[in-house]
């Protein structure tokens, strides 16, 4: 058996489990005999273009499972989205190197980069075995049940509600909340696990996958605020109306754009500020107060599910055991089998590549202000051991004696 080189990157955001994916990989490769160097692309494929690689085969065992246990990107990332001329290019590389096995942890767009690359390997007859590693806190990667990053972004974001809760209960009024989700809503759905008692926050939880009204919303938080004298709200930062305009257009004329072109939705306070100024001018509330949860949600290295940094360990090994003993390219994907335990298949690239995963209908309600208990009982599993709880004091009321007497 010949000797070959493995390559691993990481792309697009961090997760506070990504690092687990690429010791993984990293350490499961260097147990094979035919493995001569494990390289790492220094800023994903914007590193690979530059012939940035770090030899990862000169790393401590115990200094891979340091970094492992830490969130973020521990080879730093990129947003590059490449077309076919930079999978050229990452090609190019490849072969110059001799790399004969290559990884890349990412979401949407990194998958088809894969896919892009294993075709141009094919294409020359150049033996290249490529391998896409699942992650996204978003969790909207097809065919998988939940995406590795997802779990401990969840983990954060009901732990974040419960909190808020708690203090919105001790001093009353409305607040909303921006959390990330362009295109699926699943990580402002997990604010819904931050409920324990009927009349928690949040009261009221917006995600894409349904149209938003600004007309509807106002009534929605009156109601709740006329019914509790409070009101939290959870809103993805996608949310548009019925035609697909995003609903931070609607309210503002001044957005920023990113390198692509799309509407900056991340790293702004603007939809936050916007919801609460229409709640404060229409509905004349005073106290409205408004957040935007932002790049905290990704790497909070305080709030990291077990469960996640398991299974985002495991699709890196397995990454490298389908590229070692299998004979095809394909996407690790994560498949549920029982009430909670989990099997791994290696999908083909089509299947996963350049697709968007939405939440089922059965998880969001008929009112689409809230969710659903099937989609309680599908995270709750996910957001790992050691969840923390919230209780309150019983109001054992003592009788007045100057109202009686009045």
């Amino acid at each position: 058996m010949s000797q070959t080189k493995v390559l691993v990157a990481q792309g697009g955001g961090p997760t506070a489990v990504i690092n687990q994916s690429i010791v993984g990989a990293v350490l499961e490769a260097r147990k094979f005999r035919n493995v001569e160097l494990v390289y790492g692309a220094h800023h994903g494929v914007r590193g690979i273009v530059d012939e940035e690689f770090l030899d990862l085969t000169q790393e401590t065992s115990h200094n891979l499972e340091m970094v492992g246990h830490t969130p973020s990107s521990g080879l730093g990332s990129t947003r590059d989205k490449p077309d076919l001329k930079y999978c050229q290019e990452i090609f190019k590389v490849l072969k110059a190197h001799g790399i004969g096995y290559f990884f890349y942890v990412g979401g949407n767009d990194s998958s088809d980069t894969v896919r892009i690359v294993s075709e141009e390997a094919h294409k020359a007859g150049y033996p290249l075995r490529s391998i896409h590693i699942p992650k996204t806190i978003d969790n909207d990667l097809t065919v998988n049940d939940h995406t590795p990053g997802f779990p401990s972004a969840a983990r954060f974001v009901a732990q974040a509600f419960m909190g808020v809760n708690l203090d919105n209960a001790a001093l009353p009024g409305v607040y909303v909340a921006v959390v990330m989700g362009r295109h699926a809503g699943f990580l402002t759905a997990a604010s819904a696990l931050g409920k324990k008692f009927p009349d928690d926050g949040p009261h009221l939880i917006y995600v894409p996958e349904r149209a938003f009204s600004i007309d509807k919303f106002l009534g929605d938080v009156k109601a709740t605020y006329e019914k509790y004298g409070r009101c939290v709200v959870a809103v993805s930062e996608g949310i548009h109306d019925e035609k697909g305009v995003p609903i931070i257009t609607k309210l503002t004329s001044e957005v920023e754009r990113d390198a692509h072109g799309n509407i900056q939705l991340s790293g702004t306070g603007a939809l936050a500020d916007l919801l609460c100024n229409e709640i404060k001018t229409k509905l004349k509330i005073s106290r409205v107060r408004g957040d935007t949860f932002g790049y905290l949600q990704r790497s909070f290295i305080g709030c990291v599910s077990d469960v996640d940094q398991r299974e985002a360990r495991e699709v890196g090994e397995k990454a490298v055991q389908y590229a070692m003993w299998g004979k095809t390219d394909g996407s690790v994907t994560i498949h549920r089998t029982g009430f909670y335990s989990v099997d791994y298949h290696l999908s083909p690239l089509e299947a996963v590549a350049g697709k968007t995963r939405h939440m089922p209908d059965e998880f969001i309600s008929t009112s689409g202000n809230d969710v659903t208990d099937a989609f309680r009982l599908y995270l709750r599993p996910l957001l790992g051991s050691g969840m923390p709880d919230a209780y309150r004091l019983r109001l054992n009321r003592v009788p007045k004696i100057l109202a009686a007497e009045g």
